[in-house]
């Protein structure tokens, strides 16, 4: 969705330099199209198993993506109040949300509950006493899962991997069927699922498939014991591409390796993926403001820093960096950098890329999932917009901040 037409790089049919100058820049752009695609690309894989798409809100919780998402029948992966509150009010049903995270509030638990979510994922035994108690007070009985640890290496970013030992979340796989036996004793509980997720940026399905043998045993074992577990969450975490040359999984060929391990496992799957549909859907608009040397080093200062996009400072991460309108100029090599005072304020270092002058703007690519959820106001700098385009038409999704947002809430 996003490609050049001879000098000018595009959003479907929306050339970004003129977008550019109507919205500034910073910006973050979004195609619905690649958007809907990619979400189609999971749910229509799974053919005739029993399957729900939950799109995992914390890649991108834009209200307009969320209800774009809604729209396409998607349920929806939280982690936070913030993030139940959010998909209601962009019209997500509450029966297909489920409910994550190593660290749910009281205040939480019951806010899910009354919003009648399809179930919680749960990570302790202490989480489970909570939620029971919460329900009973409610008169509700609350279906869950205990998102088990199956020590797989997710081969990832150690910051991202979330499947080993060692790692805060889950319960161990070799103790969970005892505690699904202890949580019996919860009356307003109702043990509906076994639920893991070991990581994500996976750019091989392998120890996602390991992991999901592992807990489809798990499962069985339970059903075998009694329990009515009648889904397995089987979590996100599939990569897509950031490095040019690089290729994503295939989505379709990856849910239907799902789908051969479950066809006769009588369970409905459910699946959490977020930066596979949010992710390449996705570029942060910047504008170039001066060239600098310093010695042997040249710099790209651009207005985007890494208050608007940390991925790169926070996990060197790589994002391609493409020019909106091509030149003739041959490349060079230069480090990109923003306006923040911190060294660590850096899109890209050492890149060989364009040869961009000051006025030129620029695409940060594959910043669809983890781009403005993670962005910040540090230095006071106000928060970019987010532009959704659909086809040949655009609209701003999100306002940029101005300076009186920077202190709203605030007194002397």
């Amino acid at each position: 969705m996003f490609a050049y037409s001879q000098n000018d790089y595009y959003c479907e049919q929306v050339p970004l330099a003129d977008l550019a100058h109507h919205v500034g820049t910073p910006a973050y752009v979004y195609s619905s199209q690649a958007i809907r695609q990619n979400y189609a690309a999971y749910a229509s894989a799974f053919g005739a198993l029993p399957h729900t798409v939950c799109y995992a809100v914390k890649a991108n919780s834009s209200l307009a993506v969320l209800a774009l998402l809604a729209k396409e029948g998607a349920g929806f992966d939280i982690v936070s109040g913030g993030e139940l509150y959010r998909v209601l009010q962009a019209g997500g049903d509450p029966s297909k949300i489920v409910f994550s995270g190593v660290g749910k509030t009281a205040a939480e638990v019951e806010y899910a509950l009354e919003s009648g979510i399809h179930s919680f994922n749960c990570e302790s035994e202490a989480e489970l006493a909570l939620i029971d108690a919460k329900a009973a007070r409610l008169g509700k009985t609350a279906g869950f899962s205990i998102r088990v640890n199956p020590d797989v290496d997710a081969v990832t970013h150690p910051y991202i991997s979330t499947g080993l030992s060692q790692h805060k979340f889950g319960i161990a796989i070799a103790g969970a069927a005892a505690v699904y036996q202890r949580s019996r004793q919860f009356r307003n509980l109702v043990a509906e699922g076994v639920s893991c997720h070991i990581g994500s940026q996976i750019l091989d399905p392998s120890p996602i498939l390991e992991a999901v043998d592992k807990v489809l045993a798990l499962a069985n074992a339970l059903r075998a014991q009694g329990h009515p577990i009648r889904h397995l969450d089987l979590g996100g975490g599939l990569g897509v591409a950031y490095h040019a040359g690089e290729k994503s999984p295939e989505i379709r060929a990856f849910v239907e390796m799902l789908s051969s391990r479950l066809h006769s496992s009588g369970l409905t799957a459910m699946i959490e993926p977020g930066r596979s549909i949010a992710g390449p859907a996705g570029v942060l608009l910047t504008r170039v403001l001066y060239r600098k040397r310093n010695g042997e080093k040249e710099f790209l200062i651009v207005d985007a820093a890494m208050n608007d996009l940390i991925r790169p400072s926070l996990y060197r991460a790589h994002h391609e960096i493409l020019p909106l309108r091509k030149n003739a100029l041959p490349p060079v090599t230069m480090d990109v950098v923003g306006p923040v005072c911190e060294t660590g304020d850096f899109l890209a270092r050492d890149r060989s890329m364009a040869n961009a002058m000051p006025g030129d703007f620029l695409a940060v690519s594959t910043a669809g999932a983890y781009g403005f959820v993670l962005s910040s106001n540090y230095n006071s700098r106000p928060r970019a917009p987010e532009v959704l385009v659909e086809g040949a038409t655009w609209r701003i999704i999100r306002q940029r901040e101005q300076y009186q947002d920077l202190v709203r809430g605030e007194t002397v």
